[in-house]
Order: C-alpha cells, then sequence, then structure tokens
C-alpha cells in the first residue's frame, strides 16, 4: 500500500483547504459550524468503537488502558527530554510543547480510521479508548514540568516557590467537551442494544465521510495560517515537529503489535495516537496552567507542522512500518 492509497477525499479535501488559504481565497466556514461538526465525528467514532467494544476481550480492554497512561506519560517525557537537549529551549516552552506530543489529536486519528476504511483493512476498536486514555496524563507531566522549572528558578533567586494551582487545571483536562462527548459516546455504544444501534447506523457510518471532508477542508486553512509564523518557531522546533512524531509513531507500532498483540491496522492506529499532537484540549490549559510559555510556538507546531507531516507522510509510513513489523 503505497502513497496512492492517500488519494482518499479526505486527504485530499485538506489539500484543498491549505491551497484555499495559499492563494488568499474568501473561503470560510460560518461561526461555530466546525465545532459543530468536530462534536459529531467525535460522537460517531464513540459509538462506533462502543458497538465494537461491547464484545471486545475485558483483559485486552484493560491492558489496552494501562498501555495508554504509560504513552500518556511516556511521550512528553521523551519531548520534554528532546527540546531541552543543550539547553536549545527554556524549561516553560519545552514542557509546554512535550503536553502537546504527549497528547492526541483526534482529527488525525479520525483520517487515520478514514484511511483504513478506505483500504478495506480491518482494526481492533481499543486504540478509541487510548485515545480517551492518553489526553490527561500528558497534561499532567507538562504541569509538573513547570512546575518543577518554577521551583528551580525560585530556588536559584531566592524568591518563595510558587504555588501550581492544580483544581482548576486538572478540573479542564477531565471535563474538556471532546473527552466528555467521546466517553460518553463510547458508553452509550457499548451499553445500547444492537437493535437500537442500527437505527443510527446512517447517522454513524453513511455520513461519516462526507463529514469528516468538511472537517479536514477546514483543518487544511487553518494548518496553512500557522505555516505563516513557522519562522518564529526556529529550525530547531520545525526538527522537533517533525522527528518526535516519527519517534511516538514507533514506539506505538512496538507497543501495539509486541505487547497488545494488534493486527496491522490496530498497531497502525495506536501508532498515530502515539505520533499525533493536540491542539484542542490541551492549549487552553497549557495557556492557563504555564503562561510563561509561548502559545505560538506549541500551537505552530501541533497545527502548522505536525498534522500535516502525519497527514501527508505519518499515515503511509506508520501502515507500512507496522506491515512490516508485524511480519518479522
Amino acid at each position: 500500500m503505497g502513497l496512492d492509497s492517500l488519494l482518499i477525499p479526505a486527504v485530499l479535501f485538506f489539500a484543498l483547504g491549505a491551497f484555499a488559504k495559499f492563494i488568499n481565497s474568501d473561503l470560510k466556514f460560518p461561526e461555530g459550524m466546525t465545532k459543530g461538526i468536530g462534536i459529531y465525528l467525535l460522537m460517531a467514532i464513540g459509538l462506533k468503537g462502543g458497538v465494537a467494544l461491547s464484545g471486545a476481550d475485558f483483559s485486552l480492554a484493560i491492558s489496552s488502558i494501562i498501555w495508554g497512561i504509560i504513552l500518556g506519560f511516556l511521550l512528553p517525557i521523551i519531548g520534554y527530554a528532546l527540546l531541552r537537549f543543550r539547553n536549545k529551549i527554556n524549561s516553560f516552552d519545552a514542557a509546554a510543547i512535550s503536553a502537546h506530543y504527549g497528547s492526541v489529536s483526534a482529527a488525525t486519528f479520525l483520517t487515520a480510521v478514514a484511511f483504513l476504511e478506505v483500504s478495506g483493512v480491518e482494526y481492533e476498536s481499543y486504540p478509541i479508548i487510548m485515545m480517551v486514555i492518553m489526553e490527561t496524563p500528558a497534561i499532567i507531566i507538562g504541569l509538573v514540568l513547570a512546575a518543577l522549572a518554577r521551583k528551580k528558578l525560585a530556588v536559584k533567586s531566592g524568591d518563595e516557590v510558587p504555588k501550581t494551582e492544580w483544581s482548576p487545571l486538572l478540573k479542564e483536562a477531565f471535563t474538556n467537551g471532546s473527552v466528555v462527548v467521546l466517553i460518553g459516546a463510547l458508553i452509550i455504544g457499548t451499553v445500547a442494544t444492537p437493535e437500537a444501534m442500527a437505527k443510527v447506523t446512517p447517522f454513524t457510518s453513511e455520513i461519516f465521510m462526507g463529514v469528516l471532508c468538511l472537517f479536514l477542508l477546514d483543518m487544511g486553512m487553518e494548518a496553512a495560517k500557522k505555516a505563516n509564523t513557522l519562522k518564529k518557531v526556529g529550525g530547531v522546533l520545525i526538527a522537533f515537529g517533525v522527528m518526535m512524531p516519527i519517534i511516538g509513531g514507533t514506539i506505538g507500532v512496538i507497543v501495539g503489535i509486541s505487547f497488545l498483540g494488534f493486527s496491522v491496522g490496530g498497531a497502525f492506529l495506536l501508532a498515530i495516537l502515539s505520533a499525533s499532537a493536540s491542539y484542542i484540549a490541551v492549549p487552553p490549559v497549557m495557556r492557563y496552567g504555564v503562561p510563561e510559555a509561548n502559545s505560538s510556538y506549541y500551537l505552530t507546531l501541533s497545527l502548522g507542522i505536525t498534522f500535516p507531516f502525519n497527514v501527508v507522510i505519518g499515515i503511509p509510513l506508520f501502515y507500512q512500518m507496522a506491515t512490516m513489523y508485524s511480519a518479522l
């Protein structure tokens, strides 16, 4: 399965959105439309995942949750270490950026699901649970790293160590709208009867691809906007925005196949989760919890570099990687 398999409507509409922005087209979505589309997509994928989980293996589901937590903690630590290598990036920017790369991008995941469905490749539903689980640990690690940086600065200057207000930050992480919709739909899909779920199949399946095309059209425009600010982030951060997804995706393939026993499709989806960077759930938490960090850095990296990299290059790369690794 080569690059030709990326010629699916969803990816092509992403390219169309970017092109529209580059030629300064007046194309734009009505106020609030993108948010509504995003809610639908999360609801649809959650319901489909819940239906699959209703007959899934309980022990494998628990193992997936455990590995989701592990990856949620591990990936931002790896990202932080890379960013702080030779003190190229300050501690606060490194903490905020690494939290985004330990978290996940639902849009990237949905594009990967579309890739598998168009290609006729089966996959496990467990990565959907892992997508929910991986949000919060990454946020916690980012906040802890920032708190340690503040403590170090305070000790060095002889000032009083500032207190971190954890309650509002953790509330933001757990009550984020994307997380609530996805978890809720997952539970509903699991407990609802097959007869009842059959009635919403047109809603969750038949129009899914068309709505995803609309969503990625807008994402293409947003990514192109961030491309204009690439000069501000510098070469080190641009390199990180490409290198970190490759590291995360490789770890995802290994964990998916060697430790969880996923098929190629399931391991590929876990690789996409591990390679992606959040640009919806994490930014507001980091803006409030790590005000010392430059928000243009992590927003440009996650949406302007890593998202398009994963959509255009990461999807075929990690699929081939999963295919080759499973054959060993």
